[in-house]
């Protein structure tokens, strides 16, 4: 962990400072602490730095940022810590900045405002999808309309070379199971379960494999090997079915958001007045 928070510092740190900045440009330090109008209750800062709090919302912003999905009950005790100095650093820094008049500086405020903007627009779009999410209407019409929503349950045996694979379907085909052939060939960790694969959507497997098992019938194992970038496989299909609804839905409510979201943009260009001038 002690890693992957040096690591996204370059990344997380520019939102950071430029949170410390806006809050610090134009003002004392002591007026620099202070937070916009909130109906949230005070919470005693998590440091203070020349007069400047930094506020318990902005480190636990901070630490969300850094720790991109992953559950902050992982987090140690020391690596809190860490994170805190980095903030009191760029505080240091965005305080000193201040006194160097770099607010002024037309590169500096130019990305200031760039960043203003991006976390703005961040945002408003949030606050879109959280308002607009698809109803179950939306989702079960999405899921009536979808044309590519087949399932394939599908067995494989991995080979690294076109000659072994080419030597296996002739085994197979003179009468040797599959299972046993994947069993004692195949690399894969599917050979465990006799080249198994369970059930999945084309769309969750690299395009060769995915247009393979396509063209099978039930039953069929593929005529000639077929090339990925893990090697050569033998596919058998072994059965098909239509995508329960609950396994599409994450997939179907995501597209219905981005369609949503883009009309919700293009309304918004038809009633500004936009010049490009590029």
């Amino acid at each position: 962990m002690t890693q992957f928070f040096s690591t996204q510092w370059t990344r997380a740190s520019a939102v950071a400072v430029f949170t410390l900045f806006i809050a610090a440009c134009g003002k004392g330090p002591q007026q620099a602490a202070a937070p916009p109008p909130s109906d949230k209750p005070a919470t005693p800062p998590v440091a203070i730095v020349d007069g400047t709090p930094i506020s318990r919302d902005a480190y636990d912003d901070y630490l969300k940022g850094l720790l991109r999905g992953k559950p902050a009950t992982d987090v140690t005790a020391e690596e809190k810590n860490q994170v805190l100095d980095q903030m009191i650093n760029m505080q240091l820094i965005a305080a000193q900045a201040e006194k160097d008049g770099m607010e002024k500086d037309p590169d500096v405020a130019t990305r200031v405002a760039l960043l203003r903007t991006q976390i703005l627009a961040d945002a408003a779009a949030q606050k879109y999808v959280k308002n607009n999410e698809p109803s179950d209407q939306e989702l079960h019409a999405a899921y009536d309309a979808a044309t590519d929503k087949t399932e394939y349950h599908a067995s494989h045996i991995l080979v690294p070379t076109k000659e072994k694979a080419v030597l296996l379907i002739k085994k197979i085909k003179g009468g040797a199971k599959f299972e046993d052939v994947a069993k004692a060939e195949s690399t894969d960790n599917s050979k465990a379960n006799g080249g198994d694969l369970g059930w999945f959507t084309t769309a969750r497997m690299v395009k060769p494999f995915g247009d393979a098992v396509k063209a099978l019938k039930k039953g069929e194992i593929t005529a000639d090997p077929v090339q990925t970038q893990y090697g050569w496989h033998i596919i058998r299909l072994d059965d098909t079915r239509d995508s329960p609804f609950d396994t599409l839905k994450p997939q179907l409510s995501s597209a219905l958001m981005q369609k949503k979201f883009q009309a919700y943009i293009e309304d918004l260009k038809k009633n500004a007045k936009i010049e490009k001038k590029l």
